[in-house]
């Protein structure tokens, strides 16, 4: 799982990038549209942990293994979907979406995409 000192450090990662869901940023204007950035890995794991899975599923409960590489994964992708915003000069990306899929069996793509943009205070 995802531990509250990750979440710190990813804050300060994200500094001077200000990244939501939104279309919009409370009290902020986009003066300038940058264009669509994003970010992406493709994760696998190790073959002892697919076995291990595997018996976990057979019993049931969660596969902490597999949601730990999905966490880490989305911290990475939201990392490179903010230096692509970052190059761009960007002050924040809105409208983040998530999503996964199947890129082969046992591998997973994991990525995060958004709209660039300048702002300034209302």
């Amino acid at each position: 799982m995802v531990k509250k000192k990750d979440w710190k450090v990813m804050e300060k990662e994200l500094e001077g990038i200000i990244v939501t869901t939104s279309d919009e940023v409370p009290g902020r204007q986009a003066t300038k549209y940058l264009g669509y950035v994003w970010g992406t890995s493709v994760q696998s794991k190790f073959f002892g942990h697919d076995v291990l899975a595997v018996l976990r599923g057979l019993i049931g409960g969660e596969i902490t293994t597999y949601t730990c590489m999905i966490n880490d994964a989305k911290h990475e992708v939201i990392q490179r979907l903010v230096a692509n915003a970052r190059a761009l000069g960007a002050d924040a990306v809105v409208c983040v979406r998530m999503g996964s899929g199947q890129v082969s069996p046992g591998m997973i793509e994991i990525f995060a995409y958004g709209t660039a943009v300048k702002l300034k205070k209302k």
